[in-house]
């Protein structure tokens, strides 16, 4: 359902692959509000310098027009509007409206705003579709119509039709409407893997409720991965995108739709120049698997995973940082029958590079279930390529301190073994309590109480076999640590 300022809270690492994503200090919202109004200075064309290059002949020719796209695909964009029932708690009136109790009754203080069982609020929300077959089949975000108990879809011609919500998948954010009509105006459907960062592009909606409002930008990157959404590559742009714009289409200057605008990234709740949209790829798949089966299937792989920063890289051997770091491995996953282990780095997915840890859970998760890919890690400064079949994604699934023996060297810590007890507790084989720290580990973060499972992928039981592996390194060394349920590497700068 369209509600202003919905906010959608971060991920964190998740064994299905899905990595904790790194954003500045802000949120995402499904909507926003009004965009601040730009001003463009113009100089005399005696002050400008003389075109250097295609792109400043390109500036010099013009912007674009986007008349002809609009008048032929335009019709093809439509308001949604839904009604739902919201179960809101009722409160009890003033104590001198309920019989038996006077204003001076003792025991009238116990009463006063106690909240009563929930009751159904009629609500009310819009947001915005198009059209994608002649015969009434509507692309739209599932926050538009979740909830919704009556959806009507209002043409630009103002015909109105009862909808019919034929699926919606919350992970995608994608729903598919069908209205009983003929001989409608469909859009085109494009490639999103062919759009260039810096091209054109177009956003047809209805912002808090005016039918076929225009707004253009440029996409400023693709295959972002945002927090709670970690299976969807969304394309960023700089259209504006407003209360609802949601569900609506992304052009580009083909006239074929690329995406679906669905939020924005926002630290004041109004559009900032930041906007995402789901590639229609994507949602084209969804849509096809709703209507076929109702729900959507996933491959999973079964691995958490992390980031690489340039610390981690050098500690295990890459010339730079890329790829996906496995933190964690599920026991008889996918991952773990074909010997893939923590600290393994995951560089290549189905033929698909992996430049960083978010772009791993899409690639996994448009993946069928039951296929088997090609998957290229790196262990130990080489690469190796294994074949796994992934499984289906199923919908949502303290330490001790006692002395210890003391590593007070490059590293600086004191660590001791884990007891039989302590190891059951975290289900773990092998590691080191941290006692304390100082020096480099407190320096990137280790503190007393996180469990050191291995350093540089060895797996360590001992302080001696910590040492070990801390000698033999040069700069840098990578401890697996975890801490409470989550696992993660943390680069150590050494001494």
């Amino acid at each position: 359902m369209s509600v202003s300022n919905l906010i959608r809270n971060p991920i964190a690492t998740a064994l299905l692959g899905a990595a904790a994503v790194g954003v500045p200090a802000g949120a995402l919202y499904l909507y926003g509000s009004a965009p601040h109004a730009a001003e463009v200075a113009t100089a005399p064309a005696a002050a400008l310098p003389a075109p250097a290059t295609a792109a400043t002949n390109a500036v010099r020719a013009g912007l674009p027009d986007f008349r002809g796209l609009v008048e032929q695909y335009g019709p093809s964009v439509v308001n949604v509007s839904v009604r739902a029932n919201v179960k809101t708690a009722a409160r009890m009136p003033q104590v001198p409206q309920m019989p038996g109790f006077g204003p001076d009754d003792p025991f009238s203080q116990f009463f006063r705003g106690m909240p009563m069982p929930q009751e159904p609020v009629p609500m009310r929300g819009e947001g915005s579709g198009f059209i994608v077959s002649h015969d009434g089949l509507i692309l739209t975000n599932a926050h538009v119509v979740a909830d919704a108990q009556k959806v009507t879809v209002r043409l630009r011609d103002r015909r109105e039709f009862e909808a019919k919500v034929l699926g919606s998948d919350a992970k995608s954010d994608i729903a598919v409407l069908k209205i009983e009509a003929t001989n409608l105006p469909a859009v085109r459907l494009g490639d999103p893997q062919k759009l260039q960062v810096g091209e054109w592009v177009v956003a047809i909606g209805a912002p808090f409720g005016f039918d076929n409002s225009v707004t253009a930008g440029i996409v400023s990157a693709k295959g972002r991965s945002l927090p709670d959404d970690g299976y969807v590559p969304f394309i960023q742009t700089d259209v504006a995108v407003n209360p609802g714009n949601s569900g609506g289409p992304l052009f580009n200057l083909d006239g074929e739709v690329v995406g679906i605008n669905s939020q924005i990234y926002s630290r004041t709740g109004g559009y900032q120049g930041v906007s995402f949209a789901i590639p229609i790829d994507m949602a084209m798949d969804v849509s096809g698997q709703l209507q076929a089966k109702g729900h959507v299937t996933r491959g999973r792989l079964g691995v958490g995973i992390q980031d690489m920063d340039q610390a981690l890289a050098q500690s295990f051997g890459l010339e730079a940082p890329h790829g996906a770091l496995v933190t964690s491995v599920e026991d008889g996953g996918p991952a773990d029958r074909v010997g893939i282990k923590a600290g393994d780095v995951i560089v290549s997915f189905n033929g698909h590079p992996v430049d960083a840890a978010g772009a791993l859970p899409a690639l996994v998760g448009t993946s069928a279930p039951g296929k088997t890919v090609p998957v290229e890690i790196w262990r130990g400064n080489s690469t190796r390529k294994l074949d796994v079949r992934l499984d289906e994604m199923q919908e949502a699934a303290s330490v001790a301190a006692n002395a210890g023996e003391t590593d007070s060297g490059r590293l600086g810590l004191m660590v001791r073994p884990l007891s039989a007890d302590e190891k059951r507790e975290i289900d773990v084989d092998n590691g080191l309590v941290v006692e304390g720290a100082d020096g480099a580990a407190a320096e990137a973060g280790i503190r007393p109480g996180d469990v050191v499972l291995s350093a540089n992928g060895k797996s360590v039981r001992s302080a001696d076999e910590l040492k070990s592996v801390v000698s033999g390194a040069k700069d840098h060394v990578a401890l697996l640590v975890q801490r409470g349920e989550t696992r993660l590497f943390v680069p150590v700068e050494l001494g």
